[in-house]
């Protein structure tokens, strides 16, 4: 087997969520140069339409769909959607999510907050992870990722509801494997550490990355094209024997926000 058909996702269909940015962003601009028809999703159309159409300019395939994931009427729509245009879906990466930054001070927040957290974080990709099985279960191909985060394992102040929310993904991945295993699906997770996001912008001072690359062997921050590469590792044949499992990419260390 030749290197290049490992990762070949020519004929195969992804559903990004949160496409429309970030490492949703970069998700899909992997997954498509390595062939696969991109559904780009994201709450902002307009975000998710800019990402489909930079895709189909470098030669790739891709369409825009809106979806709020906190809706399940958008994520049937979603997977319908993937359906209607590709025929199928043979890759779910679940990246929507919310919360975290060291905001989550426990007594400056309530319980609406935490179930919105759970709810984006943990609900929404079972939900759409079960909608999407029996699609890769019938064209005998199926690769589910979850965006997790390093958070997941670590300990940190205002961090306990998004924190758990990713640990729950972790623990909900490791026994659905056993689940999809059977339908011929694997599932798996990916942790960023400190990436250079939007997101990490919005809290990132020179001194907190300062603090960060203390404990980061390989010294630097995370960029969006490491996490999507281990992203395209899962969802491509070269993990074929791989489920359950939750990689975390770090630069070999621990990055926290105090």
């Amino acid at each position: 087997m030749s290197i290049d058909s490992l990762f070949d996702l020519n004929g195969k269909v992804a559903i990004v969520t949160g496409g429309g940015d970030g490492i949703g962003k970069g998700c899909c601009e992997i997954l498509a140069a390595a062939g696969a028809s991109v559904v780009v999703s994201d709450i902002s159309i307009d975000k998710a339409q800019s990402v489909a159409d930079s895709i189909i300019a470098d030669g790739g395939k891709a369409i825009a769909v809106v979806c709020n994931v906190l809706n399940s009427n958008d994520l049937a729509h979603l997977v319908d959607t993937a359906v209607e245009n590709y025929g199928t879906v043979n890759i779910l990466v679940n990246n929507a999510g919310m919360g975290g930054g060291g905001r989550e001070n426990p007594y400056n927040i309530d319980r609406a907050y935490v179930e919105r957290i759970y709810a984006i974080n943990l609900f929404a990709p079972w939900e759409l992870s079960k909608l999407v099985a029996p699609h890769m279960q019938k064209s005998g191909y199926g690769s589910i990722v979850n965006i997790t985060s390093m958070s997941s394992i670590n300990n940190s102040p205002s961090m306990a509801i998004y924190g758990s929310s990713k640990a729950a993904l972790n623990h909900m991945a490791s026994n659905l494997a056993f689940d999809y295993g059977p339908m011929g699906i694997r599932i798996n997770n990916v942790g960023p550490g400190a990436t250079r996001t939007h997101a990490l912008s919005t809290v990132l001072t020179p001194e907190i990355e300062a603090k960060m690359l203390q404990h980061t062997p390989i010294h630097r921050l995370g960029e969006v094209s490491d996490i999507a590469g281990a992203v395209l590792y899962f969802a491509a044949p070269i993990s074929a024997w791989v489920s359950g499992q939750t990689l975390m990419v770090n630069g070999g260390g621990v990055q926290t926000l105090d």
